[in-house]
């Protein structure tokens, strides 16, 4: 069997982000992605086994999953700030797609289950270099795990993407860095060290 020509797999996925965005999961039927997408549904069906692995292809292809760059700024609380309004973009910019899957993932089981069987491991290369460097400039006395750093940062975008609403503005940014990040980050290096 031929692989699917990357032109129609495009306009498969894309079909299948507008449809999220515009009518959400559960509404969402694989007849209206082949129509939105001019394509047959046995083309679909040559690809992908239904519904949630096209999800799941449209999540993993394009929603980012790494950890946003960032650059050094010098200081402990300029990376994370550098990083955490990377993160906040990437996740506005993803507004609809995210409102509209959010709910989806805690009531469908079988697309959370299939997306975490595809989803692959967030590179989180910036994130460690962020407290390598603080660490190199003697900010922090240990190291710090960048995974659960990344965890709660993206908790507190998540938190304000669904209970309160963007925007991310820099007040959001500060505050978090400030009131949570910041002090959450030289507690675990003070722990790690004593």
């Amino acid at each position: 069997m031929a692989p699917l020509d990357p032109d129609r797999a495009r306009a498969i996925l894309d079909a299948t982000m507008e449809l999220l965005s515009e009518v959400g999961y559960d509404r969402m039927s694989v007849d209206q992605i082949a129509k939105r997408a001019r394509a047959s549904k046995a083309t679909i069906y040559r690809r992908w086994a239904g519904k949630p692995e096209l999800v799941v292809d449209v999540i993993c292809r394009r929603f980012d999953m790494d950890a946003p760059p960032g650059e050094d700024t010098g200081s402990l609380r300029g990376d994370l700030v550098s990083i955490f309004r990377g993160l906040c973009e990437t996740v506005e910019r993803k507004h609809t797609l995210v409102i509209g899957l959010s709910s989806t993932l805690v009531s469908n089981q079988e697309l959370a289950r299939t997306l975490r069987a595809h989803m692959r491991v967030t590179n989180l290369g910036d994130v460690r270099a962020l407290v390598e460097r603080a660490r190199g400039r003697g900010e922090l006395g240990a190291d710090v795990d960048a995974a659960r750093l990344f965890e709660v940062a993206e908790a507190l975008v998540w938190h304000r993407m669904i209970f309160t609403g963007p925007p991310f503005d820099e007040q959001f940014v500060a505050g978090s860095v400030d009131g949570v990040l910041t002090p959450l980050v030289l507690a675990w290096s003070a722990q790690a060290a004593g």
